[in-house]
């Protein structure tokens, strides 16, 4: 067995191929069941963000778990191999261990230490527990690698003030129009990002600020989150009225399919009313024809990362720190993952010495006596139990802290030759 990661992210590919390979939540059962059937494959789970998907497996064959999930990839996205490979990383083992921590921890993020990550990799271990994607392996290093993330969080200073995809936004908003309280913002969307985009335009002197969403409870709800500000909401019908009294245009739905295309905004804005538009949905929500209308300016989350990269140099001495905490965790589930080699062994061991010290204790006591064995059986057997565990104790802590892989598998082998030991027997 082995733990793989095959995926791309804003490091190794722009968002239009990321989008193509974007799998969204009401897709994830079918891909995992998809990944499942396949010959090399026996767990996995999807990570899909706006910056990243990533696909990890617990697979029988490198090469051939390796291809079966480039062969998922491609097909999903209409991508040859060979076009979509120079896109791709392939991480196995100790490098996808340490990857997905990576990950939880904000380490590879776009905006370096931001926290929505932490959560959508909590996220993605949930459907991939909910649609049975998932066993003792993948289980265990995903409940690591969020426990790695909230351990960054609080150990190092990492988190403290850290961007946002929705704050590099705004960010870049306000380097565009220098004083955003004097021009309208309008928000299509109300989710988290969406969230994160009122606070951030809130605290950077916004006063004109319109939602646009499908579901007005969401909005609603959205609204009571900021009380002191005037928020104005409207149904996603009145999107294009609003988007004509509106200078600055945020995007952030989950929608599937662009929301906005050239032919939309033709047909309902004046060309002579100048529109600034800052898409950080992945997939996109504003069509890349948009971008052939010269009377309107268009940025995704790929034109964040000027902006970010100047967030990013202070913040490298953190992560520095950061490292160091994750390496202790990325030991601490490959000791883990070891001892699971010996543990039909040790079983096997201490099932087969357990009986020889039952039959020996039974024979002693029946020697001994009713009227004596009845009086001290219990001190007797505390003794042998005891006598038995100090003897097996050391052996078996050694067994599972051996890190050379040839010595332990000799010295399992070696103990099952010496005890006549069969554990495929016992669990099979």
């Amino acid at each position: 067995m082995n733990i793989v990661v095959v995926g791309l992210s804003h490091k190794t590919a722009p968002v239009a191929v990321r989008e193509k390979l974007s799998i969204q939540d009401h897709a994830i059962e079918d891909a995992i069941a998809h990944l499942r059937q396949l010959p090399h494959i026996e767990e996995i789970s999807i990570l899909s963000t706006c910056n990243r998907l990533e696909i990890y497996a617990v697979i029988t064959d490198a090469e051939q778990g390796v291809h079966e999930i480039t062969q998922f990839l491609s097909e999903r996205s209409a991508y040859p191999i060979s076009q979509l490979r120079r896109h791709l990383f392939i991480l196995l083992h100790q490098d996808a261990l340490r990857h997905l921590m990576r990950v939880a921890a904000g380490l590879d993020s776009l905006v370096l230490g931001e926290g929505q990550i932490l959560s959508q990799v909590k996220h993605a271990h949930k459907l991939a527990q909910k649609y049975q994607g998932i066993g003792r392996l993948l289980d265990r290093l995903f409940k690591q690698a969020l426990s790695a993330g909230k351990r960054v969080r609080s150990n190092t200073n990492l988190g403290t003030g850290a961007m946002s995809i929705s704050s590099a936004a705004v960010e870049l908003a306000q380097s565009k129009v220098n004083n955003l309280e004097a021009y309208h913002c309008t928000i299509i969307g109300a989710g988290k990002m969406a969230r994160l985009l009122v606070q951030h335009l809130l605290a950077k002197g916004a006063t004109q600020i319109s939602i646009v969403n499908r579901s007005q409870k969401r909005a609603a709800d959205l609204a009571k989150q900021f009380t002191d500000a005037e928020l104005q909401l409207h149904p996603l019908e009145e999107m294009m009225t609003v988007m004509g009294e509106s200078h600055l245009i945020f995007t952030s739905t989950a929608s599937s399919e662009p929301i906005l295309d050239r032919a939309k905004l033709e047909q309902n804005l004046d060309p002579n009313h100048h529109l600034k538009l800052f898409d950080i949905s992945v997939p996109l929500n504003i069509a890349p024809d948009v971008n052939e209308l010269d009377w309107l300016e268009t940025y995704n989350v790929d034109d964040l990362k000027a902006v970010v990269a100047k967030n990013t140099a202070s913040r490298r001495q953190m992560a520095q720190e950061a490292e160091a905490l994750l390496d202790e965790e990325v030991e601490s589930f490959e000791v883990w993952w070891r001892s699971l080699e010996t543990v039909p062994t040790i079983s096997c061991l201490r099932e087969k010495v357990e009986t020889i010290r039952e039959q020996e204790l039974e024979k002693a006591l029946s020697r001994l006596g009713t009227e004596f064995a009845e009086k001290h059986q219990e001190v007797i057997e505390a003794l042998t139990r005891g006598i038995v565990n100090k003897i097996l104790h050391e052996p078996m802590v050694e067994l599972r802290a051996q890190q050379d892989i040839e010595m332990r598998r000799r010295t399992i082998q070696s103990l099952q030759k010496l005890f006549n030991l069969d554990p495929e027997q016992q669990y099979g």
